[in-house]
């Protein structure tokens, strides 16, 4: 068969977090004891107010197709989530509810972005971003946020990165896969920026707004500057802070044209989110946020076990995460010497692939975010699984040569 593929397709990578899952999943599958830290997914159970919504909403027959843009009951506790937690009012017509945030994204960058347009995004930056604007014909412009700064993006770096082809700006913060966030003061300096560049669109991923460390609180652009609340596009969803990840629930704020376009786009290819998985996000959203504090608090104990064990390491040097559930070490020390079994790591990715195969930990190499010389690991694992990592992980760097 002649198959020919669309163009867009030319180059596109597979994200790098979920090819080293794979590896992970096919040693596993030959009987290797592997422990995979790849995967950025919480290791809770959903809350089981999610779980009883969602049966008791098919016992009652809630099964049929759902308004393309989400149901009244989502799009209610959304508006109630984001005036009580954010500070900001969206009526229905501003609301999208996707099939989880990932589509969101796809939604935006497919409604707006044109060959040649500029996505900015500060780097290290989650693996998806570039990939969906390289589909829509998009350029993605990088930022780069240094290790010394905690990976806070800086008003002056992006005020050099915007041109007049700039479209968006794409802020994840807290951040995957840094574990950064910004503060206040870092958001009124960004906003003055956009000020000046009327023409830039902000998509804010707040998927991890919950997971933040140290008495820090995770604080929206949308309401630090409400004067650019139309230009902004708050995206949230249930896969972090609730556990949800496998519901596939997202959801957005902003203006009533781009929401009213990306439901257009969601229309004609997916359709709603299932039903059930809606019910279940509607009883999350009201359940006890004591159960999202415990998370927070299991993650920040973790952070704290496996930071300085990585800090204590030949090699590698760890900034301080103040959110997510993410270590991003650097390696850069490392590179250029051979492991036990004589494999040169002459890259991040031949460092993942030799610790993989010889130590059997499973991370994710740092330039799949745009930012070489690091490694992503998740500290969503228990707390003996994240210990035997740490072991492997420094006995496959004793052994460099």
């Amino acid at each position: 068969m002649d198959l020919r593929l669309a163009q867009r397709l030319q180059g596109l990578p597979q994200p790098a977090t979920i090819a080293m899952s794979a590896k992970a999943r096919a040693l596993r599958a030959a009987g290797i004891d592997v422990i995979s830290l790849a995967l950025g997914e919480p290791d809770f159970p959903s809350p089981p107010e999610a779980v009883e919504a969602a049966c008791q909403a098919g016992l009652r027959g809630d099964t049929k197709y759902p308004p393309v843009g989400g149901q009244p009951a989502l799009k209610a506790a959304v508006a109630r989530k984001f005036l009580d937690e954010n500070g900001l009012s969206y009526a229905p017509e501003e609301i999208l509810i996707g099939n989880g945030g990932k589509q969101l994204i796809y939604n935006a960058f497919a409604a707006t972005i044109d060959p040649g347009d500029e996505v900015i995004v500060p780097v290290p930056y989650w693996v998806s971003y570039p990939i969906i604007a390289q589909m829509m014909g998009g350029v993605t412009v990088p930022v780069p946020c240094r290790e010394s700064e905690r990976f806070r993006l800086k008003a002056e770096a992006l005020r050099a990165a915007i041109s007049p082809r700039t479209r968006w700006l794409v802020l994840n913060f807290p951040n995957n896969p840094s574990g950064a966030i910004l503060e206040r003061d870092d958001l009124e300096a960004i906003a003055a920026v956009l000020r000046d560049a009327p023409h830039v669109l902000v998509m804010a991923d707040e998927i991890y707004e919950h997971l933040t460390f140290d008495g820090r609180a995770h604080v929206s652009l949308a309401s630090v500057a409400p004067d650019l609340r139309d230009r902004i596009l708050t995206i949230n969803g249930m896969a972090k802070a609730y556990a949800m990840t496998g519901w596939r629930v997202g959801f957005c704020g902003g203006a009533r044209p781009l929401i009213a376009a990306m439901t257009s786009i969601q229309s004609n290819a997916t359709s709603g989110v299932c039903t059930l998985a809606q019910a279940g996000a509607v009883a999350a959203l009201s359940s006890p946020v004591a159960q999202r504090d415990a998370m927070r608090e299991t993650y920040r104990r973790r952070r704290d076990i496996v930071v300085p064990a990585l800090r204590a390491m030949d090699y590698v040097s760890c900034a301080m995460p103040d959110g997510a559930f993410y270590a991003f070490p650097g390696i850069a020390a490392a590179l250029g010497k051979q492991s036990a079994a004589g494999r040169s790591l002459a890259s991040d990715r031949d460092f993942a692939e030799a610790l993989l195969e010889e130590a059997h930990v499973s991370v994710v190499p740092g330039s799949a975010f745009g930012q070489p010389g690091h490694l992503r690991l998740s500290f969503a694992a228990s707390d003996e699984i994240l210990a035997e990592a740490c072991t492997r992980l420094e006995r496959f760097l004793s052994a460099l040569r």
